[in-house]
């Protein structure tokens, strides 16, 4: 490989696009110092991937970019852009079979360095990479800065080692080494993880076959469910097939049923409307009845209150009769007391009087014993006309009992008419035998029983008065 063409924007001194032709055989630039000829040479090393801010004679690599000038203003990036004959194919992969290699590295202000190989983006140890194989590179000893032949004197053996491998072009080799080293160790690395990974995948494969044996397992209980549950889908449908059956047959036999009730019905209601208009009639008769019922209902209280009125009477009766019974017992015996009394004072003044017919030289004594014969005689004779008004008040008494007692009579005759009458209208109507209107005669009846009763208590008294 050779280098061609050498092109520089905003590189250190060079401001503007500066392009240097490299023709075969020696090229030299001259010019005095300070015209910017280090700075081709830095330009080469930076653009073969120097990565050494203190090998570009600066702080950091953004002094590489034109810092501005009296009359210029700075550059905010700078490239540099390197052309490379390949005819005899002895770049490295993947560049081996393009002819021309431009090899460029610009660098923003702030942002870094990027690397293009033929336009394409790479890396700046593909960069480096491509000119160690070619027996050269940014430290390559083919470019000898100043003060360097005397810093190779001065230079340690090791340091001297490095600059003779780049001058025997295996410099590459040892770049390529240690990435192979690396790339080995990385190997290694992910062999060890491989085997984790081996062994993350068998415990995985265990734990997947056994997930494998119940997913078939579970895959045949599935199946054994799903024929199950279409062997009973199978019988619910043939059971509700049936019950439908059964269901439209008891359905049939219900709309017959419906249509006979529903005839039965109409003639039902036919027969409902005859019956209404035969039921006017008796319906008529039942309003009569129950008009009838319900006066002799009123009737029958009209009784009940007469026969306890009659009770109460009877009770009273019976209660004057032996109150009279007894005065008349004892009026008869102050009666006969009195009776007495006067016949022994009228024996005793007729005896007084004989004796004073007897004897009337006993004229005083005889009077003074008349006299109280007479006392006493006038005093049986108050005595007989207090019995006497006794006696009369007695049968004054009795004479009311009697007038009373013919009034309840009367009264008991028009109850007995009364209760004639409504026999008479309950005859009238038929068979209307009713627990009240049994009730009402049985009362009747003891009420005439307590009315006799008392008429008998009366005649006792009276016979005893007597």
């Amino acid at each position: 490989m050779q280098f061609q063409r050498l092109r520089l924007v905003g590189f250190k001194s060079f401001v503007d696009a500066s392009e240097f032709h490299i023709e075969p055989g020696l090229t030299g630039i001259v010019g005095p110092n300070g015209c910017g000829k280090s700075n081709v040479l830095e330009s080469l090393r930076w653009v073969m991937g120097a990565n050494s801010a203190k090998a570009m004679r600066g702080q950091g690599m953004d002094d590489v970019i034109f810092a501005g000038a009296a009359n210029r203003p700075p550059r905010s990036h700078a490239e540099v852009q390197l052309t490379i004959d390949n005819a005899q194919r002895r770049a490295p992969q993947p560049f081996t079979d393009s002819p021309i290699l431009e090899v460029s590295r610009r660098i923003d202000r702030g942002q870094g360095s990027t690397y293009r190989i033929n336009g394409k983006e790479v890396r700046a140890r593909d960069v480096q990479l491509l000119f160690a194989d070619a027996s050269t590179g940014a430290n390559s000893p083919a470019l000898v800065r100043q003060g360097q032949i005397s810093e190779l004197i001065a230079a340690k053996p090791q340091n001297r080692r490095r600059i003779l491998e780049e001058a025997g072009g295996v410099a590459g080799l040892h770049t390529r080494r240690h990435e192979a080293e690396l790339r080995l160790k990385a190997a290694e690395t992910n062999l060890e993880r491989l085997d984790d990974i081996g062994r993350e995948l068998e415990t995985t494969l265990t734990r997947l076959k056994r997930e494998a044996r119940q997913a078939e397992k579970y895959k045949k209980i599935s199946a054994e469910i799903r024929a199950l549950q279409a062997s009973l889908l199978y019988v619910r449908w043939n059971d509700a097939r049936l019950a439908a059956e059964v269901a439209a047959r008891e359905l049939a036999e219900a709309d017959r049923a419906v249509l006979e009730a529903t005839t039965a019905s109409g003639r039902a209601q036919t027969a409902a409307l005859n019956a209404q208009e035969a039921l006017k009639p008796a319906r008529e008769e039942d309003a009569v009845a129950g008009a009838l019922l319900h006066r002799a209902s009123l009737e029958r209280d009209r009784l009940d209150m007469a026969e306890q009125a009659a009770r109460a009477e009877v009770d009273r009766l019976k209660a004057e009769g032996l109150r009279i019974a007894a005065d008349i017992e004892r009026e008869t015996g102050m009666a006969g007391d009195a009776e007495s009394e006067l016949a022994r004072l009228t024996e005793a003044f007729e005896r007084v009087s004989a004796e004073i017919a007897a004897a009337p030289a006993r004229g005083p004594e005889l009077d003074a014993a008349l006299l109280a014969a007479d006392d006493a005689r006038r005093a049986a004779d108050a005595e007989v006309e207090r019995v006497a008004g006794a006696v009369a008040a007695v049968e004054a008494r009795v004479s009311a009992e009697n007038a009373r007692k013919r009034d309840a009579e009367a009264r008991v005759e028009r109850a007995r008419t009364q209760l004639a009458s409504a026999q008479r209208e309950r005859e009238a109507l038929g068979p209307l035998q009713t627990p009240e209107i049994e009730a009402a005669r049985a009362a009747l009846e003891q009420a005439q029983a307590a009315l006799t009763a008392a008429r008998a208590a009366v005649e006792t008294a009276e016979a005893d008065r007597g």
